[in-house]
């Protein structure tokens, strides 16, 4: 059976992507909802000069407001209706996450399965709700006091409607981008919000390769730093991939039974653990809550409180306050996400069940521990890969000006969404070919 799914996927190809009428209706789908997301982010909120406001933004794009612009796929520098992205709702996931780890009531919910986790999706939606109005607002108000160089307000017309409207319209678009992200995943080919991620970052990166090589051209950044950015990435990509497809194997040994006069069992497998079992959520999670608090600092223009013109200061790419917090997050949520999606004493009990061991650990509770022991240190080595891809660049970015698009951050999620996708592709086209050997034999059988 193994040879065959590996030759069944060895054969995979367009023309079978052509034959699979549902997966071509996927895609489609997940095609078309990007489409609708990359033209929300060109439909400016009512009421802003957009000359104004690209002067401003400009002059505060270094720092955690460029990381947010990246994420959003432009949206906040145009300040659209997808300004905040899908960023209040990982706040709101990683909220809830935390909540479910020490609330019982949460954790009851999420054991009761399908309509738990329903459940536990509809407070998130709710939360969501709340950060956006929190952000919008504060968006809003942090609008009104913008001026460019000649003092001419990024408002036309500042004021309560103006919040009114601003906020609404913010929180509709952030909703509505929620909503899209769901549909992908129930509708159609990969995870929702990671592809609307990707999706506003590979968007936006031939404007930024052009911007860098206009950079190159005009003496701001020299051709060899240009090819040593270009080398980088490269590298850095072929990095990622090793690592993302690097896992532990661990054999795990059936016993023989005998029925009757048959034998069976006897059999082994491999339990395989991920290094990065957490994947590309640590970076976003760490930058999503990095910009929570921050969103509106980089708007003061310089006339805020003294204390939020040095936090802005240090949350600079390169400050020694903005690399510690980035990587102790980063670090956090590798171990927090992990525990989450694997349970080494859920796998210990449903190898016992099964009959299945570990060769030389006992069932149970010594399976469990060897099982927590193993993934301990594969995910210390998966956090510590993290940490260097997101943070190596980010010096080159804050000492040559390199648009953010080239950093580690945005090169993991492209590359791991990308893999992740093509991976979901593959299992639909395998599926779909096991379905065709399944119709032929059950066709040959009705003619003999």
């Amino acid at each position: 059976m193994a040879s065959a799914a590996e030759q069944l996927a060895a054969n995979l190809n367009f023309s079978a992507l052509g034959k699979a009428t549902e997966l071509k209706k996927r895609i489609l789908f997940t095609l078309g909802v990007l489409i609708v997301y990359r033209i929300g982010t060109y439909v400016p909120i009512p009421g802003i000069d957009p000359n104004v406001l690209e002067d401003v933004f400009q002059s505060q794009a270094g720092g955690l407001m460029g990381m947010l612009n990246m994420f959003s796929g432009g949206a906040l520098g145009r300040m659209t209706i997808f300004a905040l992205n899908i960023m209040p709702y990982i706040s709101a996931s990683i909220i809830m996450q935390l909540m479910t780890a020490v609330s019982p009531t949460l954790d009851t919910l999420k054991k009761e399965g399908e309509s738990g986790r329903k459940k536990i999706n509809q407070y998130t939606r709710y939360l969501t709700v709340l950060l956006a109005t929190v952000q919008g607002y504060g968006l809003a108000v942090g609008l009104e006091s913008l001026q460019g160089s000649d003092g001419v307000s990024a408002v036309s017309d500042p004021g309560m409607f103006f919040r009114l409207t601003a906020t609404i319209t913010i929180v509709g678009g952030t909703i509505f981008l929620m909503w899209l992200g769901e549909q992908i995943t129930a509708r159609g080919v990969g995870n929702g919000i990671s592809l609307i991620i990707f999706a506003g970052i590979v968007a936006e990166l031939p404007r930024a390769l052009v911007g860098m090589l206009e950079l190159s051209r005009t003496g701001a950044l020299a051709i060899p730093l240009v090819i040593g950015i270009i080398i980088m990435a490269i590298v850095v990509v072929a990095f990622i991939v090793f690592m993302e497809r690097a896992q532990r194997r661990l054999l795990v040994q059936y016993p023989k039974r005998q029925v009757g006069n048959r034998m069976f069992g006897g059999e082994s497998s491999h339990l395989p653990l991920k290094l990065n079992t957490a994947g590309v959520i640590p970076p976003i999670f760490a930058s999503s809550l990095l910009l929570l608090p921050t969103t509106l600092i980089g708007f003061s223009g310089g006339d805020g409180p003294g204390w939020a013109t040095m936090l802005a200061g240090q949350f600079q790419h390169g400050e020694p306050l903005f690399m510690l917090l980035y990587a102790a997050l980063i670090i956090f949520f590798c171990f927090f996400y992990t525990a989450i999606v694997f349970n080494p004493a859920d796998t210990a009990d449903n190898l016992k069940k099964y009959g299945g061991f570990i060769p030389g650990i006992r069932p149970g509770k010594n399976t469990a521990e060897y099982l927590d022991y193993v993934l301990t240190r594969l995910t210390a080595v998966g956090a510590l890969y993290l940490t260097a891809v997101c943070l190596m660049p980010e010096f080159l970015i804050a000492r040559s000006a390199i648009p953010f698009y080239f950093g580690g951050t945005s090169l993991l999620i492209v590359v791991s969404v990308t893999m992740d996708t093509v991976s979901q592709i593959q299992s639909h086209l395998l599926a779909h070919q096991y379905e065709g050997l399944i119709k032929k034999s059950r066709l040959r059988g009705r003619r003999g």
